[in-house]
Parts: C-alpha cells; sequence; structure tokens
C-alpha cells in the first residue's frame, strides 16, 4: 500500500523506487503491477516534483487510479528502452519534457548547447531534435495500434502551423507530424483525465474528438461554432496569411467562448477544441497534494543530480497564468491568461515541507510563477466572461477596471515567513511593476524591499526605447524609472543598500540601430552592466515571433523593423560593448549609425578609437586567410590581439 500524501512529503530521507511511478518491470512488479494503463514517455529526466510535467501528469493520472510507468530519455537509435516497460493497456503520453527541444538544444545563435540542465549530470544529448515527433515515431513503429496523445510545451505550442526558427520555414501542425491521436495543450491536468476516462470506459480514440482543452485532426470541419483559419498551406505560401492567422490564434485560448478552431492541411483538418476551464483554488492546491517525493529517481543516482531540480527545490510555485502578455512570451497560448493562485495553507504546508529536507538551509528561494505578485484574475469580467478581445490587461496603458489588490499574496508571503526555521522568502520569479505601481498602498512595496530582496531585486523593463517597448508590449520606461526611485527611497529608509538589476532582451522586432544605441548610453549611464541579457529568439507560439518572421505586427497590422544577421549581432554586442570581443561590432553599429560621437576618449564614448578594419566573416567569425591558416593569426578582423 501507498503512503500517504503527508507521509510522503514530511520525509526527509531518500525515498526509494517503490515510492516513484515505475520505470522498469522490476519496479512495476514491486508496487504490484502486471501492466500499466498508461506509459508516459518524456524528454527529461524523471523528477517526481511538480515543477516537472511529467510527473504532475503522472501523479493527476494515478490519483485517480490509472497505473502509469515513466520512460525517461529513451534511446530513439534503438527500440529497447521503448519496449523495457511493454504495451500500455490504454495508450503512451508523449512529451518533449519541460521544454521545447529545439530550444533545449540551440542557442539563439543555433549553436548546439553543452549542456541539459534537464538531464542527470547536465549531459546533453540524451534526447533527440524534435523529440516528440521521433518519441511518436517510435511509438507507432512499434505499438502500431495504440492510443498515442501528446502534450507539454513543444506540443502545445507548435499545435497550429508554426514558423520554426531553426528550419527558417513555417511547418504543419504537429499533430500531422508525429501522427498522434490526441494532443491536450496548454495545463492540461483537466483534459488528461477525460480523456483516459474515455479510453477506460472503451470509448475508440478516433470517437474522443469532442474533449475539452485537446487537439486533434478530422476530415471535414464542424462550421457551427467555428473559427477557421487559414490553411496550412496558404500561411506557408502567403505571409499575410501568417498574420492573419496568428491574429486569430492569439484568442483561441479564451476558456469562456464555444469556438473549435479549424485549419485545413491537404484534404484534413487541424482541430482545436475549445481550452478547458481554470482550475479553481480547491482544484489547484489538490495538485501539490498528491504523493510527490520532491526528488529525482534513484536511478540517477551515480549519474549526477539533474541541475533543472536544484533549481526549484526551495522555490514554491504559488500561481500560473498571466495576464500581462508580453509579445516575445508564449504564456497567453500555453498557460492562458487566467491567473490562478494557490491558497495560503496549500503554500504554508509546501514550506513546512521543506523543513524536512536535510539540505534545507531556512532560505526559501521563490514564491511565484510567470509572474510573482499576479494572485488573482485580472478583473472580475474574467471570472465569468473571459478575457477582453480588442484591449490589454496593462498595455499600451492599464485598463481601468484591472483589481490591482496584493493583499492575497502578502498574506501569504507574511504567513510563510512566521513559519519557525524560516531565515528568509526570497522572491525571484519576476515582479511586475507596472501592476504593483496601480496599487495606491505601497505597503507590499515596501515588505518587498524589507522581507524579500537578496541584496539584488531583478526586474524586466526589456528597453528603454519606447517604440520597442510597444511591439513588445511593454509599459513606458518611465514607469520603470519612477518604481526604481520608489525601490530607492525606502530601501534608503531602511538602510539596506540593496540594488534593482534590469534585464533587457536585443534584437527584438522593432528595434533599429538607433534604438539599441539608445539602450547601450543608458546602461553606460547606469554605471553598471546587467548581468542578465538575452537576445530576440524567436521561438514557437509567440507573437514576436510571427513579428520575426512577416515583418508585421499581427495585432495592429503595422509594419515593424526587424533586424537579422550581423545587425542583430550588433544590437547585442552593444549592450556589452565593454566586452573585447565585442568591438568590431560596436564600431562598426556606431559608424553605420552615424554616432561617431561614441567613438573616442570623451566621458560619453562608448569604446576609444582604434584602427579596424570591417572584413565580412565566415560563419565561424574567421576571416578566410585564418581559417586556412588554422586561425593562428596576430589579427582577428583587422584588430590586434594583445
Amino acid at each position: 500500500m501507498k503512503k500517504t500524501t503527508n507521509q510522503l512529503n514530511d520525509r526527509p530521507e531518500q525515498a526509494s523506487s517503490k515510492d516513484f511511478l515505475p520505470m522498469s518491470k522490476a519496479e512495476m512488479k514491486e508496487q504490484g503491477i502486471d501492466q500499466c494503463d498508461f506509459i508516459l514517455i518524456t524528454g527529461d529526466a524523471y523528477v517526481d516534483h511538480p515543477s516537472f510535467g511529467a510527473a504532475i501528469i503522472g501523479r493527476v493520472l494515478e490519483s485517480k487510479g490509472f497505473r502509469v510507468g515513466i520512460i525517461a530519455q529513451p534511446d530513439w537509435r534503438g527500440d529497447e528502452d521503448f519496449k523495457k516497460l511493454g504495451q500500455p493497456r490504454l495508450g503512451f503520453l508523449v512529451t518533449s519534457g519541460n521544454l521545447d527541444s529545439m530550444v533545449n538544444h540551440f542557442s539563439v545563435n543555433k549553436k548546439r548547447r553543452r549542456e541539459d540542465v534537464y538531464s542527470p549530470g547536465g549531459e546533453a544529448g540524451l534526447r533527440p531534435d524534435r523529440a516528440t515527433i521521433v518519441y511518436c515515431g517510435k511509438v507507432r513503429e512499434l505499438f502500431a495500434d495504440t492510443p498515442l496523445i501528446i502534450g507539454g510545451i513543444e506540443a502545445s505550442l507548435r499545435r497550429f502551423a508554426h514558423y520554426d526558427y531553426w528550419q527558417d520555414k513555417v511547418r504543419r501542425p504537429i499533430l500531422f507530424d508525429s501522427r498522434a491521436d490526441i494532443l491536450v495543450y496548454g495545463m492540461g491536468e483537466k483534459a488528461i483525465i477525460e480523456v483516459a476516462e474515455g479510453l477506460d470506459a472503451g470509448i475508440s480514440v478516433e470517437l474522443l474528438t469532442y474533449i475539452k482543452g485537446t487537439a486533434v485532426i478530422v476530415k471535414e470541419p464542424e462550421l457551427e461554432d467555428a473559427i477557421v483559419l487559414p490553411s496550412v498551406e496558404e500561411v506557408i505560401e502567403d505571409k499575410n496569411k501568417y498574420v492573419e492567422a496568428t491574429a486569430l490564434i492569439y484568442h483561441s485560448n479564451n476558456a469562456f467562448e464555444p469556438w473549435a478552431y479549424f485549419q485545413k492541411s491537404g484534404n484534413r483538418y487541424f482541430k482545436q477544441n475549445p481550452p478547458q476551464m481554470p482550475l479553481s483554488q480547491n482544484e489547484f492546491d489538490a495538485l501539490y497534494d498528491l504523493p510527490f517525493t520532491y526528488q529525482s529517481h534513484p536511478s540517477y543516482k551515480a549519474k549526477g543530480d539533474i541541475p533543472g531540480l536544484a533549481e526549484v527545490k526551495f522555490s514554491i510555485t504559488a500561481n500560473r497564468g498571466c495576464f500581462g502578455n508580453c509579445n516575445f512570451c508564449a504564456l497567453a497560448i500555453h498557460q492562458g491568461k487566467y491567473v490562478q493562485m494557490r491558497s495560503k495553507g496549500s503554500i504554508v504546508k509546501e514550506a513546512r515541507r521543506m523543513m524536512h529536507d536535510p539540505d534545507f538551509k531556512g532560505y526559501i528561494h521563490d514564491i511565484g510563477g510567470p509572474t510573482a505578485n499576479f494572485s488573482h484574475m485580472a478583473c472580475k469580467k474574467q471570472e465569468t466572461h473571459g478575457y477582453c478581445k480588442n484591449k490589454e490587461c496593462l498595455s499600451p496603458e492599464p485598463c481601468d477596471k484591472i483589481d490591482s489588490r496584493h493583499g492575497p499574496y502578502l498574506e501569504t508571503l507574511r504567513a510563510v515567513r512566521k513559519i519557525p526555521g524560516i531565515k528568509k522568502v526570497f522572491i525571484r520569479s519576476g515582479i511586475r511593476y507596472d501592476y504593483l505601481a496601480l496599487e495606491k498602498d505601497t505597503t507590499f512595496l515596501q515588505e518587498l524591499v524589507e522581507y524579500h530582496v537578496s541584496g539584488q531585486l531583478r526586474v524586466a523593463p526589456e528597453h528603454v526605447s519606447e517604440t520597442v517597448l510597444r511591439h513588445m508590449g511593454k509599459p513606458s520606461f518611465k514607469v520603470y524609472e519612477t518604481f526604481v526611485k520608489d525601490f530607492k527611497k525606502i530601501d534608503a529608509r531602511l538602510g539596506k543598500n540593496q540594488y534593482v538589476l534590469p534585464y533587457f532582451i536585443t534584437g527584438h522586432p522593432g528595434c533599429k540601430l538607433e534604438d539599441a544605441i539608445k539602450l547601450a548610453e543608458y546602461i553606460r549611464d547606469m554605471g553598471f552592466f546587467p548581468e542578465q541579457v538575452q537576445d530576440f529568439y524567436p521561438t514557437p507560439g509567440s507573437v514576436a515571433t510571427a513579428m520575426y518572421y512577416t515583418g508585421v505586427n499581427p495585432l495592429t497590422k503595422e509594419t515593424v523593423y526587424v533586424p537579422m544577421g550581423r545587425e542583430k549581432n550588433m544590437q547585442r554586442a552593444l549592450v556589452q560593448y565593454n566586452k573585447r570581443e565585442n568591438y568590431i561590432l560596436v564600431h562598426e553599429a556606431l559608424t553605420k549609425a552615424y554616432r561617431e560621437d561614441l567613438i573616442g576618449s570623451d566621458k560619453k564614448a562608448l569604446i576609444h578609437e582604434k584602427t579596424v578594419s570591417h572584413k565580412k566573416t565566415d560563419t565561424k567569425g574567421k576571416t578566410p586567410n585564418a581559417q586556412k591558416s588554422g586561425g593562428k593569426r596576430k589579427q582577428k578582423n583587422g584588430k590586434k590581439i594583445k
């Protein structure tokens, strides 16, 4: 008999294999399982923690009486790993893991990463590119007639025809390429239960075409209560059609509307059913009462820790969803705009569980989510009618109906702070300062500065240019400057000597060279260089990715300037103009923008004048002569190396 939730969650010692979902025939036997109802294949290592999607889905199904086995990071070059648990009674569930596999594998410059934070010891190469498709191909080869369901962020954000940055082309919906029967999109707890119960009741998977929160392939569209997108062929051939489709898809996550979305490909149709309703607070709390061990599977002990677990081990997920709706983020399409918050009691219970971990030193690294200080839906209307189609909650100006109360979140933080043995509770998952500014009561900001900052508070203004911020869906930079002043005022009064560290994105659609230089000048005037700078990454599903591909903002239909290639590299270099290796790109950028006033010995200059030659480089960054001689030269692109 399995131990109770409280027994599992309070146990400090290393859990044994019988406390996990089984990963082998021996573990199935140990738990009295002859055949799994579902086998879940994931591109991540198996970590039994609610921050890992595979663990949540597996535990949710288990809580409903289904027997679930896990195949983590199977070797896709052979068959054995896929057969090691046998054939499931009801179906295979496939996910690439917590990240899109291409984002997991490649940097924004399309260079293969050397580490995978979701693998034992951080080892790279334990999952294939386009993992969902590859895993499904192997399942279809070995278990052709077994129902196959895909989910997770890779499947969710690639569910419609989408621009693929790595191939620089539009790919069709992932259901066609994976040959899966059903796609579960978004946060799939409710949908996967309905799918499982339907299959368990003997309903053929071909007939499960109606479940909310899922997508399927059908032969004909049902045009009543339907929105028909431009076809896959149209969006591949015509960027204007891609813009049109993106604008429609942007509203496809409204759980209070009855529409199904159809997109034709060849002689078949991709069909997205309406979303599931958001979880109630009780349902959200119940997820964290499931018997997670909060540990990685014991089989990884000899291989090394999973870095991704270390990042979340002493953090608490307090909410999900985001109505901030930045255009470079795909949360609105995946988690949705509805903010759901766990109860104070549930979060306090999880904090108390940490006290039993021998590695816990009294510091909770975060209590938050996509946006830490969102603790309820944006307004009363959202609770009954969903979100507005023709306006955003916070940009370009905040809606006058927005509920800016921070009280529920503040009460939770206070309750956790009072737990004996808790030394400090940090907030690291991001504060929306524009939302915070709407509340006249400054109590939350004062307690944030006094109790929840680890010397530096990271926030994300993202840029300083008003044009770029507008295309990002972010507030005016003046709002950030006001927040910094308020923070400093409170910090000085408390004698804390803490700092606000801004987070910036370079190369975003809408950003011209002069905008990037303006950001560099701001960094110069700050007197220090930000630790975190992200070059814009066109990942699947975001509005900004559509801008990158089409040169048009799908929400406003404006033409958008898109920096690419060498200019994008220049914009990235400008933000770290102090680095020696960036000198040539920065010099070229300033010259191209007629800003030679920023080159020289003046205190306002970004770089000193040197003799440079802007030679074209190959993809490896070497001049042709340097490449021929193995790169052993005293000069690099005309700049002497000292």
